[in-house]
């Protein structure tokens, strides 16, 4: 474990013991059949991520891989913290990608640009020394109405949390997960992630990347603004939220863990956007006779965790 400090932000290091794409496709092809009626996973070439369907800020999945926790769930809850703003910009230089940097993932979206808080689909590419910026990250906040408003970030800006993947982007070897028709009760990404743990216990495993709600629906929430009062509890999270159900095609951006190694990481986090104005946080399909999932991901080869709160909860974590 290496701690640091960059850019005004402590940060731990820790270099992960990774098992093979191949031995991890065996584990997930065997784990999830009693979880789909139809199962295939395999390591592919990755497909070009910049082209429909998933319209990423790169082609691949490959180069210096790297998930990032940054910040977390105790500075919104029970009370936001506003100082804690952050650049995803800063980021790729305290993970030490100013050559190259390609970060996609999950967070909570910068309120002093939009107004109002909201949530983050961060899916960004620096490159030539951070001087040339591809960014395709979108927003969703709660509308005047009650629904959702779907934007491209006009920032690289995000505030209190994110969970990020990190790569050069290039080509290479994924993992290729198909599955369809859910006989399981967990969501896709839980379902992988404990299969995970079972396998390699107390070893992390990290694991980031894109997959495709291809049918069907699934439950999503967004953050209103912030709230006037504590919330303190779950019960208290999930009233002050607003919950969707919404509707496929769905890009979805993960980062998850096997297993925590006591550096308080948000264990799983998953945010969608469309092209179609809808997008959030992502819970779990409404449709599992329907549903239908593809997903590429890669392994992580370190874990940085930046900026941890000092007192910590479990609060919100879902």
């Amino acid at each position: 474990m290496f701690c640091g400090h960059k850019l005004g932000l402590n940060y731990k290091r820790l270099d992960l013991n990774v098992p093979t794409l191949e031995e991890v496709s065996r584990v997930l092809r065997e784990g999830l059949t009693p979880f789909f009626e139809t199962v295939d996973v395999s390591v592919v070439d990755c497909p070009d991520l910049r082209q429909a369907p998933f319209h990423l800020a790169q082609r691949g999945l490959s180069g210096d891989e790297k998930v990032a926790d940054i910040g977390g769930v105790p500075y919104l809850v029970p009370s936001v913290q506003r100082d804690k703003y952050y650049s995803l910009k800063d980021m790729a230089s305290v993970l030490g990608m100013d050559e190259s940097a390609f970060l996609i993932g999950a967070g909570a979206g910068p309120h002093r640009e939009v107004g109002i808080n909201c949530e983050l689909m961060p899916n960004i590419s620096f490159e030539d020394k951070q001087t040339k910026i591809t960014n395709r990250t979108h927003i969703a906040k709660v509308d005047e109405r009650g629904g959702c408003q779907l934007s491209i970030a006009k920032t690289t800006d995000f505030a209190l949390l994110a969970n990020l993947y990190a790569s050069e982007g290039k080509p290479g070897k994924v993992l290729k997960v198909y599955v369809k028709k859910r006989i399981g009760s967990e969501n896709f990404v839980t379902t992988l992630r404990q299969i995970l743990n079972k396998h390699y216990g107390n070893r992390a495993v990290s694991l980031g990347g894109v997959f495709l709600l291809r049918g069907g629906s699934a439950k999503l929430h967004i953050m209103p603004d912030f709230s006037t009062t504590p919330l303190n509890s779950d019960q208290d999270v999930n009233n002050w939220l607003n919950f969707y159900s919404m509707d496929s095609p769905l890009i979805c951006l993960s980062v998850f863990h096997s297993y925590d190694p006591d550096l308080d990481l948000r264990i799983e986090h998953t945010h969608c956007f469309s092209d179609h104005n809808q997008g959030g946080h992502y819970h779990y399909d409404n449709t599992p006779d329907t549903i239908e999932y593809e997903g590429y991901f890669n392994l992580a080869k370190q874990i940085y965790r930046i900026d941890a709160p000092i007192a910590t909860h479990n609060i919100g974590r879902d």
